[in-house]
């Protein structure tokens, strides 16, 4: 590996010097500049592994010249060796501060220049494989996480099937309702974590539907008074379900799953809810779910029109649902619509 050292100093006498000093050093090279300005340039735009700069320049001395490098992205660990008068001492304490590594005192012995300068180069690259190896465990510990986080999603979508095979709402209906959580979730602002949790959290919403009996939730006709009271019961049995988990996707999906049918003026259930106590994912949850059942066709009713949909979903603004929730909603029509038509029923 060849050393690239950067030279800056205003008397040529020192350039020839160092320059010369750097030849006799292994695997090394070196860049000169006589002019402060064009050499602290040059520095901030290119690689390198040493700095050798002079305390008295004109225009920017020694310690702004590194006071201006370490400010510079990428240079705050590359090695600097200040060269100083011998009674210089201050000058090289304001040097320590601003982040010279190591000094010379003017003479310059050759033998002292090259034990330091070699130092310095080998700390560098010590530095360098550090730091080479700090970024492969880092690119090691994210295949990992990226398996655990694909395996994590496999489990929710199998957890989301289990519904799908025993309720005649479910199907492609759990696909479209997640993505237009995520585009609410995405026009109110939240960050992108938290839109990507709810795309994976959303499809858990009806999952407690596998402990209601057939004869309930696959009935064609509406459900009586007391039937409802058990079909309601789903909200809690998805909760107890997703509950205690270490993960974040079942953590959001038991909330998601217990308060997605709690209305905005507080007459939904379980908890009777109402306004900011309502999770906001369940909020969100809620309107996209909503809007996809009105709109998908079902063994027991046609599918709404859009129109008729749309106007609904507005109407129950502020009631049932989050009005902030549903003006995100229609801020991201379009983007309904492509979805709507990407997870069609077949």
């Amino acid at each position: 590996m060849t050393h690239q050292v950067l030279i800056v100093d205003d008397a040529e006498i020192n350039l020839i010097l160092f320059e010369a000093l750097v030849k006799r050093m292994d695997n090394s090279q070196s860049i000169t500049f006589s002019k402060s300005a064009e050499g602290l340039l040059w520095a901030q735009n290119n690689s390198f592994d040493m700095v050798i700069v002079d305390y008295m320049m004109p225009e920017i001395d020694g310690i702004e010249f590194i006071r201006r490098l370490r400010a510079s992205p990428g240079k705050e660990d590359v090695p600097v060796l200040m060269i100083t008068a011998n009674d210089q001492k201050q000058i090289r304490y304001r040097a320590l501060d601003a982040g010279a590594s190591d000094f010379l005192t003017k003479p310059v012995d050759k033998i002292e220049f090259m034990a330091r300068a070699g130092n310095l180069l080998q700390l560098g690259d010590s530095r360098k494989k550090l730091a080479d190896h700090a970024a492969w465990l880092a690119e090691e510990v994210r295949k990992a996480t990226f398996e655990i986080v694909e395996r994590e999603r496999e489990t929710v979508i199998r957890l989301s099937k289990a519904a799908e095979y025993r309720d005649p709402e479910t199907g492609a209906h759990i696909l479209r309702m997640a993505h237009y959580s995520e585009l609410i979730a995405m026009a109110m602002g939240l960050p992108k974590a938290e839109q990507r949790l709810l795309l994976e959290a959303a499809p858990m919403h009806d999952i407690g539907k596998v402990g209601i009996a057939d004869v309930i939730l696959l009935k064609p006709g509406r459900l009586t008074p007391e039937e409802f009271e058990i079909m309601k019961q789903h909200a809690m049995f998805g909760y107890e379900i997703l509950r205690g988990s270490a993960s974040k996707v079942l953590q959001a999906g038991a909330e998601i799953a217990r308060a997605h049918h709690e209305k905005f003026d507080g007459s939904g259930y379980p908890r009777s809810l109402s306004g900011q106590a309502i999770p906001v994912f369940s909020r969100i949850v809620s309107v996209a779910d909503v809007f996809d059942a009105l709109t998908s066709e079902r063994p027991y009713k046609k599918a709404w029109t859009l129109e008729r949909a749309a106007e609904h979903i507005r109407t129950c603004s502020g009631t049932h649902f989050d009005p902030v929730c549903v003006d995100a909603f229609f801020d991201q029509w379009d983007n309904v619509l492509k979805v709507r038509q990407s997870f069609a029923d077949t």
